[in-house]
């Protein structure tokens, strides 16, 4: 079918949520829409009631069931290189980020997400977690975004909003400067989110809501845990917590319906890695909620920091009411197609130095083309280098690498073996060369763009 928005200028957005309105405008015709992009944190593949999850997950549903599955989209193994690879279309291992951390990520100059809207009117919000430097003067505000809100370190204690003991641990902010507030950290950011949506707006709006769920610490109120009574005891904390997001999520598609925008807005979800074999909740101030406490991946194998399927292919899918018909698109997909697509869609050009690993997959979502070879490969450098997956079609090629051991080489057939079952190496050593060189030359465009590394001072964006 044939898309059905058209380009149109869009007023340049304020820095604070304007006064005024023009917001009939904005419902009249399927234009450039408001996109609302929801990243939730360590929801495990099986972890979704459309994916036959008992735990109750009615909003994500009915999203994907009106929308466009991706059923198979792929991000990184770790939350700090999908965040990476989300904001700039780019392999997280090209900024040297390969696993969770608190420095800086991104060089000062880099092409986001963000900045690339904002340059075509969009006013830019973020409200959830950040953890691509957890340093005030590193927030999201210096990388192109108007408003932000959060955590700017990873996942923290719900009610205390601290993050894990350390420089750190201080890290609930405002636009970039600590705060302190009270209240659950799932409602903050919801509650945030829904403020931006009511807002008055002058053009666009891009809003970013990555969720700290369902990442531990956990500490549902008891409301939640009453909700989650038919789960396994080891795992209620989880289900109340996932089910406690999928409300909020309930609560901003309220607000689109209500300030009459939910028909102009693009919706993005999906998860930052598969699910945790369990996370030490215990390196967090004041915990309450002891033990380690599993997502669930299965069919899948493997798990979070794992580059095997389980983590890192994640429950996905796109919406756009009237837009986007209702459909599963069994393609491969990945993170850094996100940043080339929104940016095709708003007919924002490719800067020279954006470089991206991405592709713009609208035609796919759309149905018009396939813009995806069948040997379309998708690159993944895992935790600290210690594991590395290539996708090249339906083959995988993975490599584990020990210390004073020879490499270990697996290769799988995922149309035939979609769960990693049989290691077919030894069967077909020609591919397995031929996947190696082509490994070897993704490995070589890593680290081109390591923050401090040939980085000219500059003076970036506080406003």
């Amino acid at each position: 079918m044939k898309t059905k928005w058209i380009s149109i200028a869009i007023l340049v957005s304020l820095l604070k949520l304007p006064a005024s309105a023009d917001r009939a405008s904005q419902t009249e015709t399927p234009s450039k829409p408001n996109i609302l992009l929801i990243v939730s944190d360590d929801q495990g593949w099986a972890d979704v009631g459309y994916h036959g999850s008992p735990i109750k997950t009615p909003n994500l549903d009915r999203l994907a069931r009106e929308g466009v599955e991706l059923d198979q989209h792929y991000v990184a193994p770790m939350c700090t290189p999908t965040r990476a690879a989300l904001l700039t279309g780019r392999y997280w291992s090209r900024f040297g980020c390969t696993f969770a951390h608190n420095d800086r990520v991104l060089p000062w100059k880099t092409w986001t997400l963000a900045r690339a809207l904002k340059q075509t009117g969009y006013t830019n919000y973020i409200t959830g977690k950040w953890h691509l430097g957890s340093r005030t003067d590193w927030g999201p505000k210096k990388f192109g975004f108007d408003y932000s809100y959060g955590s700017l370190a990873g996942g923290v204690n719900p009610v205390n909003h601290l993050y894990k003991r350390g420089p750190y641990s201080k890290t609930w902010h405002r636009n970039d400067q600590l705060i302190e507030e009270e209240g659950h950290v799932t409602d903050l950011i919801g509650a945030e989110a829904v403020k931006i949506i009511e807002a008055e707006h002058k053009g666009r709006f891009f809003l970013y809501v990555p969720f700290t769920a369902v990442h531990t610490p956990f500490d549902e109120p008891q409301k939640w845990l009453d909700s989650a009574s038919h789960i396994e005891p080891d795992r209620r904390q989880y289900a109340a917590c996932l089910q406690h997001m999928d409300a909020v999520i309930g609560d901003m598609l309220a607000a689109l319906d209500r300030t009459g925008q939910r028909e102009n807005t693009l919706i993005i979800f999906f998860s930052d890695n598969g699910g945790t074999n369990g996370d030490d909740s215990n390196r967090y101030p004041d915990t309450k909620v002891k033990g380690k406490i599993r997502g669930l991946n299965t069919p899948l194998r493997g798990w979070k920091t794992e580059v095997y399927e389980g983590g890192i292919r994640v429950p996905a899918f796109v919406n756009w009411p009237k837009v986007l018909e209702p459909s599963k698109i069994t393609t491969p997909v990945h993170a850094i197609d996100w940043m080339p697509t929104i940016c095709g869609l708003l007919n924002i050009p490719e800067a020279k130095e954006a470089m991206w690993d991405g592709i713009n997959i609208w035609p796919l979502l759309i149905g018009e083309e396939n813009p995806l070879s069948t040997n379309r490969e998708l690159y993944c450098q895992g935790v600290r280098g210690n594991s590395t997956a290539l996708h090249q079609g339906d083959w995988k090629l993975v490599i584990h690498r020990y210390k004073g051991q020879k490499d270990q080489i697996e290769l799988f057939d995922l149309a035939a073996d979609p769960y990693e079952k049989n290691n077919l190496s030894a069967r077909q050593p020609n591919r397995v060369t031929a996947m190696l060189a082509t490994l070897a030359a993704q490995q070589k465009r890593d680290n081109d763009a390591v923050p401090g590394v040939n980085e000219l001072a500059v003076t970036v964006e506080t406003q």
